[in-house]
């Protein structure tokens, strides 16, 4: 056997394959072989990006920490017109002395992306602004409408309640003089009032184009018991006569006598 023939029986070829599984074909550990060198290359390349883009940022803010020296063409201008490190610039000296900061871009934005961005957050400020304010102006209305809802709703059982007392009062005065049918089917409480009596009211009820309201109702009788019982709810007195009612009485409303 040659020397250039290696001996399969010998203990140098089985170390070599002493780390092969079993059953594992040539195919597939050629496979795995070359993926781990791609991602190692892969790895090193980014290595070096990075280190590359960190050598750059450091050369920069190095440069950018040093004085102009005298071989910079531009400072060697300045100074054959009279100007020395540290002295302001214009002819007073009163002008900038530190170089303007170099602000670096290192996104890909085009010119004005940054200007477009700014004057886009404003708007949707702006508009979130008006949003809460309509809100709130939402939330007021919502509130005015609700208190004046409550103060309708108030006001109207105050008026039927005030009917309701008009309308027991009458039915007493009018039964006291001998009045036996009220002027109007209302005048009196409805639940004291001939169910014939009823029937034709809720037919010309029907004739009516339009209907009393409650509040319509309490004026006309209280006028009514003003007039001719000389009484009046909100006092809860009947007066001798026409002269002792407007001497004695605030007034013919409710609100004349709080």
């Amino acid at each position: 056997m040659s020397d250039e023939e290696e001996d399969y029986m010998s203990d140098a070829f089985l170390s070599k394959i002493r780390d092969v599984k079993p059953g594992v074909s040539m195919v597939r550990r050629m496979k795995e072989a070359i993926k781990k060198e791609e991602q190692h290359k892969e790895k090193n390349i980014k290595n070096r990006q990075k280190t590359y883009k960190e050598q750059e940022k450091e050369s920069r803010e190095t440069a950018l920490q040093s004085a102009i020296s005298n071989q910079n063409k531009g400072f060697a201008l300045l100074q054959k017109m009279g100007y020395k490190a540290g002295q302001g610039l214009g002819k007073e000296g009163a002008g900038r002395v530190d170089p303007i900061p170099l602000s670096i871009k290192t996104d890909r934005g085009g010119i004005g992306l940054e200007e477009l961005k700014k004057r886009k957050a404003e708007e949707e400020l702006e508009h979130y602004r008006h949003k809460v304010q309509a809100k709130k102006q939402n939330e007021t209305k919502s509130l005015e409408d609700f208190r004046s809802r409550v103060r309708t709703e108030r006001e109207e059982r105050k008026i039927e309640g005030d009917l309701r007392r008009s309308q027991l009062s009458c039915e007493q005065l009018d039964s006291q003089k001998g009045i036996t049918i009220p002027r109007e089917a209302w005048y009196w409480p409805k639940s004291n009032v001939d169910d014939e009596e009823d029937d034709l009211e809720e037919e010309d009820e029907e004739e009516d184009i339009v209907e009393l309201t409650s509040f319509d109702k309490l004026q006309i009788l209280t006028s009514y018991l003003r007039g001719v019982h000389f009484y009046c709810i909100w006092c809860g007195t009947a007066y001798n006569d026409e002269e002792d009612l407007c001497s004695n009485c605030p007034g013919n409303t409710a609100a004349e006598h709080d």
